[in-house]
């Protein structure tokens, strides 16, 4: 079975209508068991489980010092703008991750690195107080630590990134096996930002020989990528990822091409902004007696609720 979840303001479309694909996906995906089918689920505060009794997770990647600037509208060549707002906070795809993960009442650790200098200082300072354990982030004598300009457009609600990468960068020989077994230790998952891929390899080979499950996130296809997916269970997508990825036609299509492609994951998700999220999941059942739909009309309907409920 094959879901596709989709959260419109607090409700989630849960899917599932037999899919006919385009033709020369239907015979090797019914051979793979997958379907759709619907459901509609409402989600509340006493709907959410409780948290497991072990739920520490391990997170892999870039943390950055963000310098964002709030501007009426995004500058042209040459131009002079006046900033609206102005911010200086921790950033960085791993470092906003496991923050978001310990404001949930996870227990999270952060492989990274940072240099010995004043941006290095201000970034372990903010992720401990916001209870992420920064003993497993490498800091480096001399070198300089991330850190990214972000403009954010408030007339087409986007931002634009500009970061510099820390140097030295983090590698394999950074990271000792008995640090990653420590930093495994009691871990329920691993998270990969999809950055610094030949030292991601390194610990998610450590990590899958441990038998811990991984999630990748992929914001767009670079060198190393593809190997990391391949450890991974569960896959979260930027928008433009998918088609990338698979060249496919449209971003449906291109999730049911990574389960495909990618055997072991569980899920895959692409985020779509204020859209939410589309979300492709994996399962051995199957009923042979659903009505098939085609993956295009199917995210046509789930569109089609969203604007018959609100």
């Amino acid at each position: 079975m094959t879901s596709i979840s989709k959260p419109f303001n607090g409700t989630i479309f849960h899917t599932h209508h037999s899919s006919s694909f385009p033709h020369q996906f239907r015979q090797h995906l019914h051979s793979h068991s997958i379907t759709l089918r619907h459901k509609s689920i409402k989600i509340s505060a006493h709907a959410v489980p409780p948290l497991p009794q072990n739920h520490t997770v391990v997170g892999f990647g870039m943390t950055t010092v963000d310098f964002l600037a709030t501007v009426d509208g995004y500058p042209k060549p040459d131009d002079k703008v006046r900033t609206t707002s102005s911010k200086v906070q921790g950033g960085g795809n791993a470092g906003n991750a496991l923050t978001c993960a310990a404001r949930l009442g996870l227990k999270p650790k952060l492989i990274s690195k940072v240099a010995d200098d004043a941006q290095g200082k201000s970034i372990l300072e903010e992720l401990e107080a916001d209870c992420v354990d920064t003993s497993f982030i490498v800091v480096s004598k001399g070198g300089s630590s991330t850190f990214s300009y972000v403009l954010v457009d408030t007339q087409t609600k986007t931002r634009t990134s500009i970061y510099t990468p820390g140097d030295p960068p983090l590698v394999p020989d950074d990271l000792s096996q008995s640090m990653l077994l420590s930093a495994f230790d009691g871990a329920r998952l691993v998270y990969f930002d999809g950055m610094s891929t030949e030292t991601a390899l390194f610990v998610g080979r450590e990590a899958a020989r441990n038998n811990i499950p991984i999630l990748v996130e992929a914001e767009s296809p670079r060198e190393g990528l593809d190997e990391l997916l391949t450890l991974a269970e569960f896959v979260v997508c930027s928008a433009r990822f998918p088609q990338a990825w698979t060249q496919s036609p449209s971003i449906p299509s291109a999730l049911v091409s990574m389960l495909l492609r990618l055997p072991n994951i569980k899920f895959v998700i692409v985020t779509l902004g204020e859209d939410g999220c589309l979300m492709l999941e994996r399962s051995a059942n199957e009923d042979v007696g659903l009505e098939e739909r085609n993956v295009e009309s199917f995210l046509e309907l789930l569109y089609k609720e969203k604007d018959e409920r609100w």
